[in-house]
């Protein structure tokens, strides 16, 4: 190997601090897939916060970290035989919203008592890019949650409210809200704090896709779209 290219290496290093413990890894493997938390997060799409040492600070299972590390480095799970945490890992990669990895770990659905049933939220993020501007310009982007459950929507609209500028749109089991012309960095902003709310009140990450297309000879089309669970009681009438 050139020694430009070490000194390259040396340069892109970065140093993590998770829930206490430390890795040093590179930027392009914390870039590896740029449509989980950790690739908007090394791009600058999102604050970051750091330790007392200037180590960038994520308050999360250290322990557990290795092994997402690990699958970031390699695009493989390797477990030792005696695992025993991997719903704690699943969760891990819930949240880090690494999409190969959670498939890895089998998230299949669970089979529920017959007094519980699983309710469910769309997460959807829809952004048109100009084809020919360079660097690529996006036109417009949209952000939806769809669900049936009331009290989500509800402290949408409540605790999301530095957000309405951007033409918060409440309907029927439906919040969405518009951002355009280059407003990216925000879509991804309130994207990540979405994601942590609805985490936060009890589900987690079922799977993701992505889709592209064209409508117009000008214009692509991405959508991104994440489905949440989580077991709730029956109540009888």
């Amino acid at each position: 190997m050139e020694n430009g290219d070490w000194t390259h290496m040396m340069m892109d290093t970065v140093t993590l601090n998770v829930g206490g413990q430390l890795y040093t890894t590179s930027l392009s493997t914390l870039q590896r897939y740029p449509d989980s938390m950790l690739g908007a997060m090394f791009r600058g799409d999102f604050p970051t916060t750091r330790d007392a040492q200037g180590n960038y600070f994520i308050d999360r299972d250290g322990p557990l970290f290795r092994y997402i590390l690990n699958f970031l480095r390699t695009s493989k799970l390797t477990l030792p035989c005696d695992f025993k945490e991997t719903e704690l890992l699943r969760k891990e990669a819930d949240f880090y919203q690494i999409e190969p990895l959670i498939q890895c770990l089998g998230d299949t659905k669970p089979l529920y008592p017959l007094d519980t049933f699983e309710q469910v939220v769309e997460l959807s993020s829809t952004r048109k890019l100009s084809k020919y501007s360079n660097p690529v310009a996006v036109i417009i982007t949209q952000l939806t949650v769809t669900t049936k459950v009331h009290a989500l929507l509800e402290g949408i609209s409540n605790n999301f409210t530095r957000w309405n500028k951007h033409m918060m749109d409440t309907r029927d089991f439906q919040v969405s809200f518009t951002f355009g012309p280059c407003d990216y960095h925000q879509e991804v902003s309130l994207r990540v704090h979405l994601v942590e709310y609805i985490s936060k009140q009890g589900f987690t990450i079922r799977n993701t896709r992505v889709h592209h297309m064209s409508e117009r000879a000008n214009e692509n089309t991405v959508e991104h779209h994440w489905t949440f669970c989580r077991v709730a009681q029956k109540v009888e009438d």
